[in-house]
């Protein structure tokens, strides 16, 4: 009887071990499966993150500069009809909504004027400008699109801020230059993407890359109507 028991025991314990062998062999697959689905993971992400935020970075540029492009075409008007730039949006929007162009036409002409040093009459030739009428600033640069009105907010979803903007007269070789310079910060454009690769974007350095840590149009030390930004961002995007 007692042998008999004995046997059950063994029976028994070797059960128990098989059990909890499998148990742990099951724990280790599962540790196994784990750990091999996160580093592949991290490996996957390693190289499609970049190729993510390059995407969204280059959409987002393009909206970006796009409206840039707008406020530098409504800049270089106001130069032209009051001598310098506008120092903020509100003032830049009423001049559109108002202001006009004059249409001038040039020509040459002559006359004779009696000279009283050679006492005969010598020919002078002058130019004539004559106003032919007016056209708005505002049909000229956006016919009928009203964007000019929201060109100074940065046009991504998620971010509700405006480009930061100033005008200034800077002295170039004795000359007073009318300057202005339009911008807006990376960190606000991506203000969603991954921070290390947009601690990256924040040192660029090259001729395809927007270069430093703003998106930049004109320049307060530099007479320029220019963007930061390389040409590709310039292809297909004129309005």
């Amino acid at each position: 009887m007692f042998k008999l028991r004995l046997n059950r025991l063994k029976k028994i314990v070797v059960l128990l071990n098989m059990v909890i062998n499998n148990k742990k062999r099951n724990y280790l697959l599962a540790a196994i499966w784990t750990l091999t689905i996160f580093f592949g993971y991290k490996l996957i992400s390693s190289i499609t993150a970049p190729m993510q935020f390059d995407r969204v970075k280059t959409e987002r540029y393009s909206k970006v500069i796009k409206n840039l492009k707008d406020i530098a075409n409504s800049q270089v008007a106001h130069k032209s009809v009051q001598g310098v730039y506008a120092n903020d949006f509100e003032s830049l929007v009423k001049f559109i909504d108002t202001a006009n162009y004059v249409i001038l036409e040039k020509r040459d002409s002559s006359y004779f004027e009696y000279d009283r040093v050679y006492r005969i009459d010598m020919l002078r030739e002058i130019q004539i400008t004559d106003t032919l009428g007016f056209v708005s600033v505002k049909d000229s640069l956006f016919g009928e699109s009203d964007r000019y009105r929201s060109m100074m907010n940065i046009p991504i979803k998620g971010v509700d801020a405006v480009f930061s903007m100033e005008a200034d007269i800077i002295d170039k070789n004795g000359y007073q230059v009318p300057v202005f310079e339009v911008s807006v910060k990376k960190n606000i454009v991506l203000f969603d993407q991954d921070k290390n690769l947009l601690k990256q974007e924040n040192k660029v350095v090259s001729v395809d890359g927007v270069n430093g840590n703003s998106i930049v149009l004109g320049s307060l030390v530099e007479v320029s109507t220019s963007g930061n930004w390389p040409t590709l961002y310039d292809a297909g995007s004129n309005n």
